[in-house]
């Protein structure tokens, strides 16, 4: 029997900051998604509320911005039809069983810094899976989910190693957009709370590991996480 990984992303909402609609980042899901695959693993999706999922519209290589044009890799995703099926009906979070699975992975995009604040269920599926020791992940903004996560009257972030959507990124991202896109950020909060973040140049892949918590920094990293995730499963299913 196939081992199992869940890949969680958050689902649909407004931003407050610019009023557009926000989901998740395209190549976060779905380079990870491939990833997991060709290593042999089955992937189930899920989210906080179940069902419907969408993407970013510039994470969306056909989106007219061309923003991410060049990724092929989600452009496979897309033009798979039961793929994209998969976003319609995904399994809600407080409905997944962590013993089924091996790891857990929380994909980023806009949405998460909106809306995981609330996701209490989330939280403590989270918590479950990283207390038991499984491979459990975050992935660019879904690391916003740390923020909100405690352990034993501890914040859980507090001194472990960390890394997500950074501040230079974020000035970036401003600077190009004409406008603050996010309500808060995760390098900042991350380091009010006590950790230790660890970030590499601005829109690079970079992977950070603290025992069985592994995160990425941004989009790029989605391949570099799930390679990451692999690695330490081959190790502890031995």
């Amino acid at each position: 029997m196939k081992h199992k990984i869940l890949l969680v992303a958050a689902n649909p909402s407004i931003s407050t900051t610019t009023g557009w609609s926000v989901g998740f980042w395209a190549s976060e899901l779905t380079h990870p998604y491939f990833e997991f695959l060709d290593k042999g693993y089955e992937v189930d999706i899920a989210s906080p509320n179940g069902g419907v999922i969408e993407m970013d519209g510039m994470s969306n290589p056909y989106h007219e911005s061309g923003y991410a044009a060049a990724d092929e890799i989600s452009k496979k995703f897309i033009d798979n039809n039961e793929l994209m099926d998969l976003l319609k009906e995904t399994k809600k979070i407080e409905d997944v069983s962590v013993d089924d699975y091996v790891a857990i992975i929380v994909v980023g995009g806009q949405s998460p810094m909106f809306t995981f604040k609330n996701e209490l269920n989330l939280h403590s599926k989270f918590l479950e899976f990283y207390k038991k020791g499984k491979v459990s992940s975050t992935l660019c903004h879904g690391s916003s989910l740390l923020l909100y996560l405690k352990e034993n009257d501890q914040y859980f972030v507090k001194d472990k190693e960390v890394t997500g959507f950074s501040n230079a990124e974020e000035d970036m991202a401003d600077k190009a957009m004409g406008q603050k896109l996010m309500p808060f950020r995760i390098e900042d909060e991350a380091v009010k709370l006590g950790a230790k973040f660890n970030a590499a140049e601005p829109l690079t892949p970079h992977v950070v590991k603290d025992r069985n918590l592994i995160t990425g920094q941004q989009h790029y990293s989605g391949r570099v996480v799930a390679r990451a995730i692999i690695n330490e499963l081959n190790r502890s299913l031995k």
